[in-house]
This record gives structure tokens, sequence and C-alpha cells, in this order.
């Protein structure tokens, strides 16, 4: 990291209080990065070096994570996501965008960039299409009322739930390398570093908020989502890690949804890959931005 770094900001959307983080560059195009779940906008940090002179890149902590609030409720869900992004954007002031985005960031910027497709100019995801058709239809052969049913059990266990507290910053980080081997030690300890909080009693516990650990049963109608991917009109890269567990679009017949998209898959990388694979990763990308 250059000891430049970025400032941190807030805006509001929903009566929340998120949370971004500014790489400076006012004058240079703008570049959103959107991180995945129970991830945070540090994640990002490497990338935004990479990029920062040439763009001005902000990094927004979704909901539930990072230095964003808490919804009340503990419900989070896709949508909520999309309508935050879009308040993002629209508070920037510096539409149209780049967008870069992963995982569950990916599943947010894709919506948005269908819905608003005169706002994003280039998008870039990276294994952000959700859950494969055949996951689907596997959750899918158990009756939605007992689905529901489990979920309300499991949503009434984590209310109960108190964050997991670990002694030392040392053990969330042996946990944090446990959960992406791929990481190098320096990665895994930047993203620790910035992703607990220390509590009052000592210990350090992660940022996002446990309930996100229990997602809603059906997101929107599978067709509303594919009508969304093809309403998307910029120049779109998807980009899949070879070794994730992670379905691939093209062989599941998902990318045929798509009007402006190309797949490219990264060898020897999970789904971490602009971690895995960082200096191709960053080829990529100012090649395609």
């Amino acid at each position: 990291m250059n000891g430049h770094g970025p400032t941190s900001q807030t805006f509001i959307s929903q009566r929340l209080k998120l949370n971004y983080f500014d790489w400076g560059n006012t004058e240079k195009p703008p570049l959103v990065l959107v991180h995945g779940g129970r991830d945070h906008a540090r994640n990002w940090d490497w990338t935004a070096e990479a990029l920062s002179d040439d763009y001005h890149v902000v990094a927004m902590d979704h909901r539930g994570h990072g230095d964003s609030d808490w919804v009340s409720d503990g419900n989070y869900n896709s949508n909520d996501m999309v309508y935050d992004l879009a308040q993002f954007v629209h508070q920037l002031g510096r539409g149209p965008v780049r967008i870069v985005s992963h995982s569950m960031g990916g599943n947010v910027a894709l919506r948005y960039a269908g819905m608003f497709p005169k706002m994003v100019t280039k998008l870039v995801a990276i294994e952000g299409l959700g859950p494969s058709p055949e996951w689907k239809a596997e959750q899918r052969k158990t009756p939605y009322p007992e689905r529901m049913r489990e979920w309300i059990e499991k949503k009434r266990s984590a209310a109960g739930r108190t964050p997991r507290k670990y002694e030392s910053i040392e053990a969330a980080f042996a946990r944090m390398i446990e959960e992406n081997s791929y990481l190098t030690k320096d990665q895994a300890r930047h993203l620790t570093i910035h992703g607990v909080n220390r509590n009052e009693d000592g210990t350090y516990s992660w940022k996002f908020d446990p309930h996100l650990n229990v997602w809603g049963v059906e997101d929107v109608a599978d067709e509303f989502i594919e009508a969304t991917w093809g309403a998307i009109s910029c120049p779109t890269l998807l980009l899949y890690g070879a070794d994730s567990w992670a379905s691939n679009p093209e062989k599941d017949g998902r990318l045929e949804h798509f009007n402006t998209a190309r797949l490219i898959e990264f060898e020897k990388a999970g789904h971490w890959l602009h971690h895995d694979q960082f200096d191709r990763f960053i080829g990529v990308l100012r090649d395609f931005l």
C-alpha cells in the first residue's frame, strides 16, 4: 500500500448510514468497486491502487458490511443493495460510471446495470451471477413451505448468536487463511486488519452482521433476473476462476441471457481470482476499461 490511501466518507441510503472509500483524482473518470458478501471495501485496495492514477476510484461498504450500518431487522436482500448502489452513484453525481464487482457485489452491479443501462459504460463482474441453475433446482426439490420454515428457524438461532470473538488479531488472521488458502500472508493480514473491530474486552470480531449467514429462501423470479441481464447494454466482462465452486455461466447456459457479455476463465484461481491472479486480473481490467 502507498502512504496516501483512501479517505473514508459516508452517504445515506434508506435511512442507513453507509461508508465508502474515495481514492481521490476527481478529475478522472469514475470507477466504482463493489465487494462481495461478508467482505469489505478494503478488499479492493490493491486494485484501487493500481488504477487510481487513471480513474477516480470509489469503493463502497454494503449495508451490514465493513464500516456501514447493519439493518435493524437483520434481513438483507439483493434489491435493497441495488438501491444502495443506485443511491451511491446518484450521490456521486458523476455518472455514467465504470463498475468492477465481485460475487454478491457482482449480482448487485449486474442488476443495477440492467435497470440503469445509461448509467454504466463498462461492467466487470467476478463470479457475480449468483446460484447456478443446478443449485437452484436442487434447492427447489424441497417444498417452499418447508424451506421457509427452516429459514425462520435459522433466523431465530442467528438472532441469538453474538458475533464470534477472537482472542487476538492472529487468531482472526488464521481463520482468514483457512477460508481462502490462495491468499498470500500479506493479503490475508491486510484483509483481516480492515475486516475486524476490536471489542471493549480486547477481543476481535468480524465487522459484518452475523445475520448475513442466513439469506432469504427465494430471490427475484428467474425470468426477471434473466430479463435484467438482457437489458444490460454496456460491454460486460464476466470473470470466473477455474478452481472456484462457482458455476461457469458459459457452460450452464446463463451467458445466453446477456447481449453484450463475454467470459474469461482464470486458471489456478478460486472465487477471489482478483487476489489469486492479481497481475493477470489488472492486465485484463486495464485492456477492458
